[in-house]
C-alpha cells in the first residue's frame, strides 16, 4: 500500500515496511509514525536513528531487545526497561520502531 508523503508517492509492503529503505527521511518516519498511531519525541528520534545506524553502518543488524536496552543505556545516561520501549512503540520495539525507522521487518522471531 503506497503513501503520499510531500507530494511523493512511497511504495510500502503489505504490512507498512518501506519496500526500499533508501527513500526514507524525517517527514517518512513522521508519516508512518502517524498511521501507526504514535507522536514522535526525542526519545522515538533517538531510537530510530539507533536502529538506521545499527541496519547501515553495521552489516544490516537488526538488534534485539537487550542490545536496544544496553545501547540506549549509553545514549540516554539511565538505563531504560522494556516497559519504557514499548511505552514508546507498544507493537514492539524492534519492529515497531523498525518499521517508522524505514527498515525491512524483522524477520526473527521475538527474544529478548
Amino acid at each position: 500500500m503506497p503513501i503520499e508523503v510531500n507530494g511523493k508517492t512511497i511504495e510500502t509492503t503489505d504490512s507498512g515496511y518501506l519496500v526500499n529503505h533508501l527513500e526514507w527521511d524525517e517527514e517518512v518516519a513522521r508519516k508512518l509514525a502517524d498511521i501507526e498511531g504514535i507522536e514522535l519525541t526525542d526519545k522515538h528520534w533517538d531510537l530510530i536513528r539507533y536502529l538506521r545506524e545499527e541496519y547501515l553502518d553495521n552489516n544490516q543488524s537488526q538488534p534485539m531487545e537487550r542490545a536496544v536496552l544496553k545501547d540506549m543505556a549509553k545514549r540516554w545516561g539511565t538505563k531504560p526497561t522494556s516497559k519504557d520501549l514499548y511505552t514508546l512503540f507498544p507493537l514492539a520495539p524492534t519492529k515497531q520502531g523498525t518499521k517508522i525507522a524505514g527498515l525491512p521487518a524483522v524477520m526473527r522471531k521475538g527474544g529478548y
